[in-house]
């Protein structure tokens, strides 16, 4: 528990923290942000191939950041993310559940093949949302400015989920009142 609330702040306080960091403090030593974002994954080591990928990307990006002493690995962090929830979300699309479906069951409900349908769809559109918020995150770690890329990753990246989160809630009390489910 401790362990999950110390990777949800380190991963939304991490933009701000380069941004605020950077001309204050070496990007290597910055790198140890990432350390921890990636140290507080371990325990998913054991659950999922995907985890230990994203680890080892986050790995590589802190050895990049502490050889070159350069910010660009570390601003790419955000991209491995959403390159990792891609990989993830998309594999679940060959496979008869989707990602989506994976977690509605683990409230241990099964769900009629129009409900399926639709949580496969919903896990489409997460993947669209995965390449586009990737896309913008590595556009604004290549050519804008830190504060840029900050404002992105730190608070329009989440205000976006926010706003697909809300409205696939939106989506999905409507068609469950129309299918009744």
């Amino acid at each position: 528990m401790l362990l999950n609330i110390v990777t949800v702040v380190v991963t939304v306080l991490y933009p701000l923290a380069i941004w605020f960091g950077h001309g204050q403090i070496e990007p290597r030593w910055l790198a140890g942000l990432l350390l921890l974002a990636a140290a507080a994954r371990l325990p998913a080591l054991r659950l999922s191939g995907l985890a230990r990928w994203s680890v080892a990307g986050a790995l590589v990006l802190v050895a990049a950041a502490m050889w070159s002493n350069l910010l660009l690995p570390l601003k790419l962090y955000p991209v491995l993310v959403n390159a990792a929830l891609l990989a993830g979300f998309g594999a679940s699309l060959f496979t008869p559940v989707s990602a989506i479906e994976r977690m509605a069951r683990l409230s241990g409900q099964q769900f009629p093949p129009a409900a399926q349908a639709y949580m496969r769809t919903a896990t489409q559109v997460w993947c669209g949302f995965f390449v586009f918020n990737g896309a913008v995150a590595f556009g604004t770690a290549l050519w804008a400015s830190e504060a840029v890329w900050s404002l992105y990753t730190g608070v329009i990246s989440y205000a976006l989920m926010g706003l697909l989160f809300a409205g696939e809630y939106l989506v999905r009390l409507r068609f469950k009142r129309l299918h009744h489910v």
